[in-house]
Parts: C-alpha cells; sequence; structure tokens
C-alpha cells in the first residue's frame, strides 16, 4: 500500500467505532421490532374493543340509528339537542351524582376507621380482614338479592329488628325518601373491603420508628393519629377517592336489580337511563349522544380535579 493510500483509508479505530454503532442500531431495531410484536395481541384487542367501539359509538350519536339496525341515516346535531334538553337526562345525572356523594364520603371514611381498628391490634386480625373484605367478592346479584330480602317491609330483618322496639319500618326500596339511602348502605357493605385493604397495606408501611419518636415527644394516640398517621394515608386517601368517585359514576347493577330506578326515577342513574332509552327504547342513537355528554360531564370534573390537586401539591 502507498502512502498516498494510506493517508486515504479511515484510522482502524473509526472503522471500529462504525461497526460497533452499526451493531448497536440493528440490534435496537431488533428489540423494537421483537417489543411492537409482543405488543401486537394486546394492541388489536384493544384496538377492537375500545377505540374502534368509541369512534362508531361518536358516529352514532350522530344518527338515527335504532337497536333492529334501521334508520341509519345521519342526522347532525339533533340526538345531542334533544338530549340536552331531555328532563329525564338531566335527572338521571343528578341522582348520578347524589349516589357518588352519599357513598364516596363513608366508602373513604368508614374503610380508613376499619383499617385503622384492625392495624391497633385487635384480637383475631385475620377474622375482621375475612368479614370486611368477604362481600366484595360476591356478585352484584347476590348482594342485591340478598338486600332486598333484608329491605322486605313484612319480612325482612331490618323491619323486624325495628319492630322488637315498637317502630315500624318504612318500605326502605319504594319509598322515595329511603330508596337512594338503601341502596347506598348496600353498597357501601359490599364494596369497603377493597378500600379497607388498600388502607390496611399503607398503614402497615408507615415507620414505626415515626411513631417512637412521637411518643418519646410525649404525643398521645390522637395526637399521633393527627400528626403522623392522617399524612402517611393522604397519597392512598387520594388514591380511594379517585377510584370510588369514578366507580360510583358507573353505578348500574345493584340499582338496576333492586329499584330498577323506582320509585318515580328516584334512583335511576344515568347509565340506566342510557340503558332503557336504548334497549328498551331501541334508540341507540339517541342513547350514544347522551353517553358522551356524560363522558364528556365526567373528562370536565377530571381535569378540574386534578387542577385544584396541582395547585394544592404547588402550594405545599
Amino acid at each position: 500500500m502507498t502512502t498516498a493510500d494510506a493517508l486515504a483509508a479511515p484510522p482502524r479505530g473509526a472503522q471500529q467505532g462504525d461497526s460497533l454503532a452499526l451493531g448497536r442500531a440493528r440490534r435496537r431495531r431488533s428489540d423494537n421490532l421483537r417489543g411492537w410484536l409482543y405488543c401486537a395481541p394486546f394492541l388489536l384487542a384493544f384496538g377492537i374493543f375500545l377505540i374502534w367501539p368509541t369512534i362508531y359509538g361518536l358516529w352514532m350519536s350522530f344518527t338515527g340509528t335504532s337497536l333492529a339496525g334501521t334508520n341509519t341515516e345521519f342526522v347532525g346535531l339533533a340526538n345531542w339537542r334533544e338530549a340536552l334538553g331531555d328532563p329525564q337526562v338531566w335527572t338521571s345525572l343528578a341522582n348520578t351524582a347524589w349516589f357518588t356523594v352519599l357513598s364516596t364520603i363513608p366508602l373513604v371514611v368508614v374503610a380508613m376507621v376499619l383499617a385503622v381498628l384492625v392495624n391497633i391490634g385487635l384480637p383475631g386480625q385475620w377474622f375482621w380482614r375475612l368479614s370486611f373484605f368477604m362481600p366484595f367478592l360476591l356478585a352484584s346479584t347476590v348482594v342485591s338479592q340478598f338486600w332486598n330480602w333484608m329491605y322486605n317491609p313484612q319480612l325482612g330483618l331490618i323491619n323486624t329488628f325495628l319492630g322488637w322496639f315498637g317502630i315500624t319500618g318504612p318500605a326502605w326500596l319504594q319509598d322515595p325518601s329511603t330508596a337512594m339511602i338503601a341502596v347506598v348502605v348496600t353498597t357501601v357493605w359490599w364494596t369497603i373491603g377493597f378500600n379497607f385493604l388498600l388502607y390496611l397495606a399503607a398503614l402497615q408501611n408507615i415507620p414505626d420508628q415515626l411513631y417512637e419518636a412521637a411518643s418519646l415527644d410525649g404525643a398521645g394516640s390522637w395526637r399521633k393519629f393527627r400528626a403522623i398517621t392522617l399524612p402517611q394515608l393522604l397519597p392512598t386517601t387520594v388514591l380511594v377517592l379517585v377510584l370510588q368517585m369514578l366507580a360510583s359514576l358507573k353505578v348500574f347493577d345493584q340499582i338496576y336489580q333492586m329499584t330498577g330506578g323506582g320509585p318515580g326515577g328516584e334512583t335511576r342513574p344515568v347509565l340506566l337511563y342510557i340503558y332503557e332509552v336504548g334497549f328498551t327504547g331501541y334508540r341507540l342513537g339517541y342513547a350514544s349522544a347522551i353517553s358522551y355528554i356524560f363522558f364528556f360531564l365526567i373528562i370536565i370534573v377530571s381535569i378540574a380535579y386534578m387542577v385544584i390537586s396541582s395547585r394544592r401539591s404547588v402550594k405545599a
């Protein structure tokens, strides 16, 4: 090799560096391809069962589609205008919001209290954990049937118990003033076990050194609870609150099986009204419009909650 060729050829180190870079790029492409192949079944199911129904449901809200598959012509915003002016839509939304308020507060507070009581060392902890969580494993049909018998005005255990004290119990599920409360009590009894376990796990992760240091400073039980336990449980409380609000907004099963939305629509949530419009009234296009109005309202509430939470975290 002449001197000129040696000067023109790239250094051996540069050639090795280019080869290594090319090899890394090939491995990266291979890893990416393998990753997409692993994700493909989930992405396919996600697209078929979530993305496509969401897009198709939105399109359906602009048509007059019926359950029989007829009258699929485009009607524009007619369904949306009708839904926004339908008093039944706003009544069912109000019922949903009222149920959410009534159920979320005890499902957060009572779950925390039960977890604290078990965590302080009550005898037979396994029994209490099983008792509080077992109802959560039951199907909604079983729970609804069980409480329907409990609320029975003539033979139910609740009115029988009240009768021992000379109190005449109401027709819990047929009285407009008590029907929603009865469903809320059933829901709290049924679902509180999940929140209870979340709080119990969070309590067991609080370092014992914090309580020992507080004891050395002379802090009592109540002071420890306010200064240590509650702040340490704040992330779990936020999680439980968000999950519970979302679950309560989607209430359907127990109300459908216990009251059917009655009496007089006093317990009918928006999902039950959507079901009635779409599958009883055969108006799938109109039901889709109501569904998306509800969907957008949930998004607005979620964004407002996120903004408020972020502002509080910044101030903290």
